[in-house]
């Protein structure tokens, strides 16, 4: 699997290059700061796993290719915004100092509205067969990083924080901040490969539960983890008073609840046999990942 994975990252980077490339200008700094965070060694998980749904729906990698790189900015930029002071103020960020401390609080903040901004540029001019389809993603993508989604989820972590919450109310929670956009990028490569409504809601389902299981195992990383393979220190969710479900269901329980949901999302794929494969492989492996 690490294989398979590091040739797709090389991939989706040699894309990312060529859509966020090095720029000698008066504003050459913004550039550096979003290339900076955006080639940190991120997992690329998001464009995978968008690659991967279309993939198995019958769509080509051509076509995602533009929406798979403009999810990660967006992860990216919600990364060196979620890092910044007045939000988890994170010194470090797999294994480098995070954005503030390298450029500087307002170049960091710029350079998160620049990618966000950068992925919306790539996808509204990428090419496309079927501009209905590439409406729907677009419009997907646009919701899942939004009030609705990421930043909606974002806002409830931080008012969370210090107080006691029901495990429904975390997994409502992490549905909006982490779930959202990995939900996004499965439905995203479905929609854009011309999946029907039932291939669909089975991919939805999937990344739902995928999404729940990869955030439990943060949770259990952040307690059990190494700091040399995470690239960033350990035990900060229990410094900041964060509520995880290492917190408020113990880590035994824990554990079994990310098999629980990696089971559910794997179960949902059951409709497309054998051309799951890779997704199917992809789910164990990050619900067993220690970084």
């Amino acid at each position: 699997m690490k294989t398979e994975l590091k040739e797709k990252i090389e991939r989706i980077d040699r894309a990312l290059n060529e859509y966020l490339p090095e720029r000698d200008n008066a504003q050459s700094i913004i550039y550096t700061a979003m290339r900076y965070s955006l080639f940190a060694g991120g997992k690329r998980l998001r464009p995978i796993l968008m690659l991967e749904t279309a993939k198995m729906c019958g769509g080509s990698e051509e076509n995602v290719m533009p929406f798979a790189c403009a999810m990660e900015m967006i992860h990216t930029y919600s990364l060196i915004h979620d890092d910044l002071p007045a939000m988890d103020n994170d010194d470090l960020r797999r294994g480098m100092p995070t954005s503030h401390i390298k450029f500087g609080e307002a170049a960091a903040i710029l350079a998160g509205d620049a990618l966000l901004n950068k992925a919306f540029e790539i996808v509204s001019a990428a090419a496309s067969d079927n501009a209905a389809r590439s409406l729907r993603a677009i419009s997907e993508l646009a919701k899942s990083s939004g009030t609705e989604g990421m930043i909606g989820g974002q806002i409830i972590d931080m008012q969370s924080e210090g107080k006691d919450i029901t495990l429904d109310e975390l997994r409502h929670l992490h549905l909006l901040k982490t779930g959202a956009i990995i939900r996004s990028s499965c439905v995203i490569g479905a929609v854009l490969a011309g999946a029907d409504k039932a291939e669909t809601d089975a991919v939805d389902e999937f990344a739902a539960n995928l999404g729940v299981a990869f955030q439990i195992r943060d949770d259990i990383l952040d307690v059990e983890g190494s700091e040399a393979e995470l690239g960033k220190p350990v035990g900060s969710d229990e410094k900041s008073d964060k509520n995880t479900y290492v917190k408020l269901a113990g880590l035994e329980k824990s554990k079994e609840l990310a098999l629980l949901y990696s089971q559910k999302a794997k179960k949902a794929l059951e409709c497309f046999g054998e051309k799951a494969d890779f997704l199917l492989r992809l789910t164990d492996y990050l619900t067993a990942r220690t970084s």
